[in-house]
């Protein structure tokens, strides 16, 4: 056992992970219009800087969710590292649309490697002891909708006052130090024998892949076009031939039946939920605070650290003890209600809106929901999986969020462009267009909620809880 400070630097480093593989989400948001400028996007594939990392990191994350458990989670972790500096790299120099999406999903293959490796060091660290482990958890959560939000404030700084390739470059010192750090910090593990399942991660990324680019290109060519019908059908034909494979294999790369275990897949679907109700929100916040209150990079990004603030503060010393006190089951649902009523509150935005009457306070009670539903339902998606399967768990569990997230992107920017947020310089078309995005978002959140209050097991409370002691084994 590693002694106890030890093993809370592990954790400032596992939590760091978590912060920049988010972050790498959401830091190019503002600096988007000057990447177009000078690469020479299409308005039409600019979402693709974004979705070429989503789509690489959640297609990829059950693979680095086996090699993990195969080759070690140490060993992954490194290895995550050094790809994800190598496409830092590459993006920031990147001198055409190809060679920055190329990068772009580079990064986020990397971030595939860190994300479930990280959450099984956790477990590792963590996972004897309950107190400390709902803890972990909770810094470890905090670090997630953080980084997203921070993502928008760092980027807007980053963009407005060095240039849009440090977006990416910031990630290179970051690289390093984890690298240099992880042989001291983090425990060995071991290795065990096993195959690795690359066509059925070649087929899911696929799928997912085709899911998002049908659903991004369908408000350009049309929903009831060929083509749109065309890309839908072949992502549902990938992604069932990966269950296919999954169910034929001796060694998957996701064993079916690990879904059975009581709450995971109920927990998987509210984290997959609630990524496609907070991503596109922030998302569509960030265009309504530049393009219709017409901030800068700048404050733009500033206008959304009250909302970090609450969630780290939310997850860090709120949710541990509501868990304690009610249960998981109960804050996720609550989490998820809390945020339908502030995405709600949101869509009441209005084109001479401000920030403090249209945004602040609407904000602040969707970022408390956020912090109540996230702590419990990841808690339960790991739990319930068995110890030597730590690393598929965390591998499941993140690709719900990220697949979630990009699927929720793709249809809300579909909603907001058919209710005309594709008209700049139109307020009141833009406002519209944000203000549907908001309401399609927030019925996400509470369908999320439902969900979670029918699926979800309260029996489960002792696994998540802080107050209470769990047998070994």
């Amino acid at each position: 056992m590693s002694s106890p400070s030890k093993r809370w630097w592990a954790l400032g480093l596992i939590a760091l992970a978590q912060f920049i593989v988010i972050m790498d989400t959401s830091i190019i948001g503002v600096a988007l219009p000057r990447i177009q400028a000078d690469l020479g996007f299409s308005p039409e594939n600019l979402s693709w800087v974004f979705n070429a990392y989503v789509v690489a990191f959640g297609g990829l994350l059950l693979l680095g969710g086996r090699l993990s458990d195969l080759l070690g989670a140490r060993r992954m972790f490194a290895a995550g590292w050094l790809i994800l500096l190598i496409g830092s790299a590459v993006a920031g120099l990147a001198d055409s649309v190809v060679v920055e999406l190329t990068a772009r999903a580079v990064q986020g293959a990397g971030a595939a490697l860190i994300a479930p490796s990280a959450l099984t060091l956790l477990m590792t660290l963590f996972g004897a002891e309950p107190k400390e482990l709902t803890r972990a958890l909770a810094l470890y959560g905090a670090a997630a909708p953080a980084g997203g939000t921070a993502g928008v404030f760092l980027g807007g700084v980053i963009t407005e006052y060095v240039s849009w390739p440090w977006v990416f470059h910031i990630n290179i010192p970051i690289a390093v130090l984890a690298l240099l750090a992880t042989p001291a910090l983090m425990p060995a593990g071991g290795t065990r024998k096993g195959s690795l399942d690359v066509f059925g991660a070649l087929t899911v990324t696929v799928g997912l892949g085709a899911a998002v680019y049908g659903i991004v290109r369908a408000p350009e060519v049309g929903w009831a076009s060929g083509q749109t019908w065309l890309v839908l059908a072949g992502a549902v034909v990938a992604l069932g031939a990966f269950v296919a494979i999954q169910a034929a294999r001796r060694e998957p790369l996701v064993r079916l039946s690990i879904f059975r275990a009581p709450n995971l897949a109920a927990a998987n679907v509210a984290q997959l939920l609630l990524g496609a109700a907070w991503i596109p929100m922030w998302f569509f916040l960030n265009l309504y605070l530049q393009h219709v209150l017409g901030y800068s990079a700048f404050p733009s990004g500033a206008a959304l650290l009250p909302m970090t603030i609450l969630i780290m503060v939310g997850m860090i010393a709120l949710a541990p003890r509501a868990i304690a006190r009610f249960g998981a089951k109960p804050m996720v649902v609550t989490g998820l209600a809390v945020l339908a009523v502030g995405l709600g509150w949101l869509a009441l935005v209005r084109p001479d809106g401000s920030f403090a009457v249209d945004v602040l306070p609407a904000s602040l009670v969707a970022a408390l929901g956020m912090s109540l539903a996230f702590i419990p339902s990841l808690g339960t998606a790991i739990s319930s999986a068995r110890p030597e399967e730590g690393g598929l768990a965390s591998g499941i569990v993140n690709t719900s969020y990220q697949v979630g997230s990009a699927l929720g992107l793709a249809a809300m920017t579909a909603v907001a462009a058919s209710a005309g947020a594709d008209r700049l310089g139109d307020l009141p078309a833009l406002t519209d267009g944000y203000s549907a995005a908001f309401v399609g978002a927030g019925i996400i959140a509470a369908a999320g909620a439902v969900t979670a209050g029918l699926t979800l097991r309260a029996a489960n409370r002792r696994r998540t809880d802080a107050a209470e002691p769990v047998p070994a084994g």
